[in-house]
């Protein structure tokens, strides 16, 4: 294994780039909502109403969000009728934010926040029935120990969602994508969050990304089963599932 990893386009040390992460995720925190709002034209909020869909989490089951952020998944979950949703995410200030939107919507019932890497998850073999994570992969340093850790909490049966952004196959799209993603989006975060770094950072760890066969790969060798994916807006995004059997 390599010494070093991706950070956007740079290479660092592997050790330094969850300390990066959260620092990126430290600065956005406060206006993470209002920036996906503006970085998607509001396409991510009927991504997840997509993926939520397709988990389809049973009053009986518990629902482990990996990566949650500010909440949006877990949320649609329990208002969908999810049983216990487990929020687990490494970034405190990403969790408190969740937090305090889960109390203003009444939501918090149900609800269970965990500070944890989803690398390393604080969760004993086999005890919940969904695993879920919306663009949080590309930001965790191991995607394999991460895969693995899901597969291991999964009871069998169980079915692991991953939301992510992938390749776009639609040719037309690629060069606008382009010019959205290293034109507009760090202006967007110098004027709305001050911080145009972190939003470069994203724009280069959405392209470093996997594209759906070698994700799908990195499934299987995780142990997943009956692996697959769904395109959505021409394949900007994914939706990948994969079964514990």
């Amino acid at each position: 294994m390599s010494d070093t990893t991706d950070f956007g386009y740079r290479r660092v040390p592997r050790a330094e780039k969850a300390r990066l992460v959260r620092r990126v995720f430290d600065s956005v925190a406060p206006r993470y909502d209002l920036m996906n709002d503006l970085m998607s034209l509001g396409l991510h909020r009927v991504w997840k109403r997509i993926f939520v869909h397709a988990i389809g989490a049973s009053p009986r089951e518990t629902l482990l969000d990996l990566a949650s952020g500010t909440g949006d998944v877990a949320f649609l979950a329990r208002e969908r009728g999810a049983g216990r949703v487990i929020l687990a995410d490494v970034n405190r200030a990403m969790l408190g934010v969740a937090q305090g939107r889960a109390l203003d919507r009444g939501l918090a019932p149900g609800l269970v926040f965990v500070c944890a890497d989803a690398e390393r998850l604080p969760f004993p073999d086999r005890c919940v029935e969904k695993v879920s994570i919306a663009f949080g992969l590309r930001n965790c340093t191991d995607k394999e120990a991460v895969l693995r850790e899901a597969r291991r909490v999964l009871r069998p049966g169980g079915r692991f969602h991953c939301l992510e952004f992938s390749r776009v196959e639609v040719e037309a799209l690629a060069p606008l994508y382009d010019a959205w993603s290293f034109g507009v989006l760090p202006r967007l975060g110098a004027r709305v969050a001050r911080d145009a770094e972190s939003y470069r950072y994203l724009a280069e760890s959405i392209r470093n990304f996997p594209d759906q066969e070698s994700l799908a790969a990195m499934m299987r060798a995780a142990g997943l089963e009956r692996v697959g994916w769904r395109n959505l807006s021409g394949g900007i995004v994914a939706i990948h599932t994969g079964w514990r059997l």
